[in-house]
């Protein structure tokens, strides 16, 4: 036991040395470079300021050496945009000025973002689109049009394209233009409108080449621009729709109007985000009848031009069904078109037939006090137009107005009237026909009635109201009609 007590620390003493002796060489590594840092950590308060060692000069090290190891890899070739030198920036002139120039990368605002084209007659098509507004208010764009016919046998014909601004400079990024292309003779059925949209640059005068129109061959019937026979006696053109509106306002304004209109009327609704699955349940019965067409353009919003877009997307609504009816009515769903009871829409229509367009004065109705006549309980379940009843009367110099327009007279239109048509427009029709405004009703998803009168007369936040039964009194008649046209299928809709 002894002996090998004493053999165990010359065994382990062995081992060391077997160890020490085959990691020999690491070791002296890790020595040399610990004596290399302690004799730099000493040295280095005598070396003089002026020395110091730059990143670049470690980049330049670094690829000293990276090109004598070389490394597969793989890489992307990217093709730079072609930069002007320093000395191309700016020069000295012989008379000591010094010359500057200046370079532009990418793109503020599109040149032209085109929506849609339509043939408007036997030698003529408009164009409807956006446009920087900087380049319209700042610059000199224009535009010319060219016909390329299908049949390699007809050369293609050009034309200037006249230019139309329609949203009266309420533009923000881009503005709506609607250009008017007229061509000096019929153009063939069947080819391809394009639009060369140039900047008006005085130096590069730059051009887009723009197709705007493809038409197939005999695709055009040139008597539908002449023919006094229209589809719709009457068509709704309707603003962009945006935000969380109300399905159950917009059930009574839809439901009103259709009865208003009658059979040969149609409505076309533009969905900018505010055609919601609720509302879409909504209007689902009236589009299964054929009474209602939606568009969605919900992607106009990358542009950011006036309230949605709305003038773009009434000229567009204008010229797609300016031959489909004989008179277009542009309103929003928060308004309702009234005409005396002695009156029908008809024979209203027929007594301004001599004008292309009339404007109609507005009504204006609180959307915060209603009617409490029928008793608390029976007015929460009325329809809105039933118990917003109070009329504002205070007097001002002038409220908005909504207009009609025979579309097939007009050029170019706007959201509250258009100034590009041909004929006389008559701006005294209030006797004949007048529009209920319940403004700022169709956003609230919620019971509006918040504060409840029954008096004629009634002052509320400093403004005069007075009991208007006008639009109220129709009620009973609108829920009928829409019992009969379409069932109960809409009796569950909430606000």
């Amino acid at each position: 036991m002894v002996k090998d007590k004493e053999q165990h620390p010359i065994k382990e003493k062995k081992l060391l040395v077997s160890l020490i002796w085959n990691f020999s060489t690491e070791l002296k590594l890790i020595f040399m470079a610990l004596l290399v840092i302690f004799t730099l950590a000493t040295l280095l308060p005598f070396i003089p300021s002026s020395f110091s060692l730059s990143t670049s000069d470690f980049r330049f090290c670094i690829s000293r050496f990276s090109s004598a190891v070389p490394v597969n890899t793989t890489t992307t070739t990217e093709v730079l945009p072609e930069k002007k030198t320093a000395t191309e920036l700016e020069r000295v002139l012989a008379n000591g000025v010094i010359k500057r120039t200046f370079t532009g990368y990418g793109s503020a605002a599109y040149n032209f973002i085109s929506m849609s084209a339509y043939r408007g007659g036997v030698n003529t098509f408009a164009v409807i689109g956006l446009s920087s507004k900087p380049l319209h208010v700042y610059g000199h764009p224009s535009y010319r049009c060219e016909w390329v016919p299908l049949d390699p046998t007809q050369d293609p014909v050009s034309t200037l394209g006249f230019k139309i601004l329609t949203d009266w400079g309420y533009g923000r990024i881009y503005t709506t233009v609607v250009v008017n292309c007229t061509f000096p003779s019929t153009t063939a059925v069947g080819g391809n409108l394009i639009l060369h949209a140039t900047t008006g640059d005085p130096d590069r005068n730059l051009t887009d080449s723009i197709p705007v129109l493809t038409e197939p061959p005999n695709s055009v019937d040139f008597t539908l621009y002449s023919s006094p026979k229209k589809k719709y006696d009457y068509l709704y053109c309707g603003s962009s729709l945006y935000g969380n509106l109300s399905p159950q306002r917009v059930r009574e304004w839809i439901a009103y109007h259709v009865r208003f209109f009658g059979e040969r009327s149609h409505f076309v609704l533009h969905d900018a985000g505010g055609i919601h699955d609720e509302v879409f349940e909504v209007l689902r019965p009236w589009i299964e009848l054929g009474r209602v067409t939606v568009h969605d353009i919900r992607e106009q919003e990358r542009f950011d031009g006036y309230y949605h877009n709305q003038f773009m997307v009434v000229n567009d609504c204008l010229h797609r069904y300016r031959f489909a009816a004989k008179w277009m009515f542009f309103f929003d769903v928060d308004e309702f078109i009234y005409v005396p009871e002695k009156e029908t829409i008809k024979s209203v229509m027929e007594s301004l037939e001599e004008y292309s367009q009339f404007t109609i004065e507005q009504m204006p109705m609180s959307s915060k006090i209603c009617y409490s006549g029928d008793g608390p309980a029976r007015t929460y379940r009325n329809w809105g137009f039933e118990k917003m009843a109070y009329r504002d009367v205070k007097k001002v110099p002038r409220r908005d107005r909504k207009y009609a327009v025979q579309p097939s007279n007009v050029f170019a239109t706007g959201v509250h009237m258009s100034q590009n048509l041909q004929g006389k427009t008559y701006h005294k029709a209030e006797s004949k026909i007048r529009y209920f405004h319940y403004h700022g009703s169709i956003s609230q998803r919620r019971e509006p009635c918040r504060h409840l009168f029954n008096d004629s007369r009634v002052v509320f936040e400093n403004n005069p109201y007075v009991l208007d039964t006008t639009i109220r009194d129709v009620g009973l008649a609108v829920k009928t009609f829409e019992m009969r046209t379409i069932g109960n299928r809409l009796l569950r809709t909430r606000q």
